[in-house]
């Protein structure tokens, strides 16, 4: 049964205290809390820093049995080391970290900077580094990367086109996968201000599309500021 997962990217936000979560509530609850309301969050920190194993233990202790973790990959690999052979080091470690996770382990979402061009054969030659047990997802932040040819390329790797509203290069709405990965950066892609309701009933009827294809469906919003990406995010799973 295709499953749709509408969460939010992260959840450690200080405007958050208030709008979202009871102001009293400890840090080391918010997650827990969090959970209680969404079935899945994007691990954004992670991409800034490689967390402790104890730290992986935790999350997955204080989330229920059927909650799903997405991880972006570190900017090692996308943006010092740019999807080399190199990255192969950097690539283990991840995985040591995301098994962590046990079965609450989602897809992997590399994020590319947006001064990384369209590169096929850097592209191809770093899908043969990849782990064939996970699920991966390429959020590219230059347009030259929307091509047919690399479509074609994640359509034969089964690795899912990104689905993002990015400013820097907003992506075509095309699946490439047997699942769908979404992020929302706000209605003009700059992490703030709320989705309209036209756009987010747009939304519900392209996900219902898609799970009617057998398709799980990924969702997460990164419109952090000021708490609006809780907001929208029970807003589209009403919707839904």
């Amino acid at each position: 049964m295709p499953r749709v997962l509408i969460g939010t990217s992260g959840w450690h936000y200080d405007s958050w205290r208030g709008p979202f979560f009871p102001k009293g509530l400890p840090l080391k609850e918010q997650l827990q809390f969090y959970a209680g309301r969404f079935p899945t969050t994007e691990l954004n920190g992670v991409f800034y820093r490689t967390p402790t194993p104890e730290a992986i233990k935790s999350w997955r202790a204080q989330t229920g049995h059927d909650f799903v973790f997405a991880w972006k990959a570190s900017k090692f690999i996308t943006h010092w080391k740019r999807l080399s052979e190199n990255s192969v080091n950097s690539l283990e470690l991840l995985e040591s970290r995301l098994s962590l996770l046990g079965k609450k382990a989602g897809p992997v979402l590399f994020q590319l900077p947006p001064n990384f061009k369209v590169n096929a054969d850097r592209l191809a030659a770093f899908f043969k580094l990849l782990s064939k047990r996970r699920r991966y997802s390429f959020e590219f932040r230059h347009p030259s990367w929307y091509e047919p040819a690399i479509f074609r390329l994640l359509h034969e790797q089964n690795i899912s086109l990104c689905i993002s509203d990015h400013h820097d290069a907003p992506a075509p709405w095309k699946r490439t996968a047997d699942f769908v990965y979404v992020r929302g950066h706000g209605p003009q892609g700059r992490y703030k201000d709320h989705y309209a309701d036209a756009a987010l009933c747009n939304w519900a009827r392209r996900i219902r599309s898609w799970k009617r294809q057998g398709c799980d469906v990924f969702v997460y919003f990164d419109n952090d500021q000021k708490s609006a990406a809780p907001a929208d995010a029970q807003r589209l799973i009403e919707l839904m």
